[in-house]
């Protein structure tokens, strides 16, 4: 699921890149945010289970 969301961040945040300057602050929370969750979801996958 985090994959997903990381996914689906990362996409609107290229959109917003490529789409318009007016979300300027919205698109860097994006990307921020999907950072986070792929930083999140490496460390969860190397914890033994």
């Amino acid at each position: 699921m985090l994959e997903m969301l990381a996914i689906v961040l990362l996409v609107l945040w290229i959109l917003g890149m490529v789409s318009s300057h007016t979300l300027g602050g919205f698109v860097h929370l994006l990307l921020i945010l999907a950072i986070i969750v792929g930083v999140v979801r490496f460390f969860q996958s190397k914890r033994p289970r």
